[in-house]
């Protein structure tokens, strides 16, 4: 069959990604082929499309993690779904199309009461906040937890899992506009990040002990976070921001003065402050299908309640969903429609 997919010819560029129409084979044995309803945006993509993600394919590929959609054919080992069934599943790119085939491993099926756009937001979210706050971050009832890009669609996540675990929670934001998102969510601390923001921390602390932290922003903001780790504190490392680029292309002599500027720890000093950094992507986790299960069905006991969907844009309009993106003015989860 012919889909459309957005392919990127060569990385380096937003303007490299092109709307093309395109064969799709038949799915394999172990394969269901999908009609994507809806797709997910992620930062992982913006690194990817522009050349700054060594886990992207090499040569021309289709981005995207995060799809939902409905089953319109089955390989002849696929016994869990059938033709018609509402789902919602995470690819290792491929996922900018109409129509993919996927291993049946990485689909779910969709909540009922879920729309489409709420299926796309929800995997990769919920995943990533969950494995870094939980099975690597150690949370436990009453910590205390910093989460960056609390207005985003991890740091929404991430809160509502801390607060299950009756966390309590300090919310960062690039900007105050966002600071409605904040409240709505229940965190009981938020911070715009600016030059003092250290300070800004510590008084937000007000003498609680800071346990776990969700870091996603990188250089100066990373290090006043990790100065105010309690001991057996935890900061896991799920993204960089600091490295993101609003334009089409990356700006690659300020990212190399981020990147040789950024802040580096010493493993002798962390034994003596017994602290910890860790750093995952979702990536990673896409083969260990027995993780992601284990993740989906802790987090299936907890009352998270639905993804929040920010902003939504067409197909057509892909490229200004990425713009939208890219410029940190979105809040919750940034998607994209198809029509059925």
């Amino acid at each position: 069959m012919e889909r459309q997919a957005y392919r990127l010819s060569k990385v380096g560029s937003t303007a490299n990604l092109k709307l093309v129409t395109e064969n799709l084979d038949e799915p394999q044995s172990n394969e269901v082929q999908i009609e994507v309803h809806a797709i997910g945006l992620n930062f992982a993509d913006i690194f990817a499309i522009h050349g700054l993600y060594s886990a992207a394919p090499e040569g021309s590929f289709v981005p995207g993690l995060e799809f939902s959609g409905k089953v319109t054919k089955i390989g002849s080992k696929v016994t869990g779904y059938k033709v018609g069934d509402r789902i919602m599943g995470v690819t290792r790119f491929g996922g900018y199309a109409s129509h993919l085939n996927i291993d049946d491993r990485h689909i779910v099926p969709l909540p009922e009461d879920w729309s489409y756009e709420e299926g796309a937001a929800y995997l990769v979210q919920g995943m990533t906040a969950y494995y870094a706050l939980v099975t690597l971050g150690g949370l436990q009832k009453h910590h205390t937890v910093l989460i960056h890009s609390g207005a985003g669609g991890v740091g929404i996540m991430a809160n509502r899992i801390a607060k299950s675990f009756s966390a309590y929670t300090i919310g960062t934001i690039g900007s105050d506009k966002k600071m409605n998102v904040l409240t709505e969510e229940g965190f009981d601390g938020k911070i715009v990040r600016s030059k003092k923001f250290g300070k800004d921390l510590k008084q937000a602390l007000d003498g609680r002990e800071l346990n776990v932290i969700v870091e996603t922003i990188g250089g100066e903001i990373f290090k006043a976070g990790y100065n105010l780790l309690a001991p057996q504190g935890r900061m896991v490392v799920v993204g960089a921001s600091q490295f993101a680029s609003p334009g089409n292309k990356p700006n690659y002599i300020k990212l190399l003065w981020k990147f040789l500027t950024r802040p580096k720890i010493d493993p002798q000093q962390m034994i003596q402050e017994n602290r910890s950094v860790m750093g995952f992507n979702l990536i990673w986790l896409y083969e260990k299908v027995d993780i992601m299960d284990d993740i989906l069905a802790e987090m299936s006991k907890l009352d998270l309640g639905r993804p929040k969907v920010g902003q939504s844009f067409s197909f057509e309009n892909l490229q200004d969903a990425i713009k939208l993106f890219q410029s940190g003015h979105s809040t919750g989860k940034v998607v994209v429609t198809l029509s059925p």
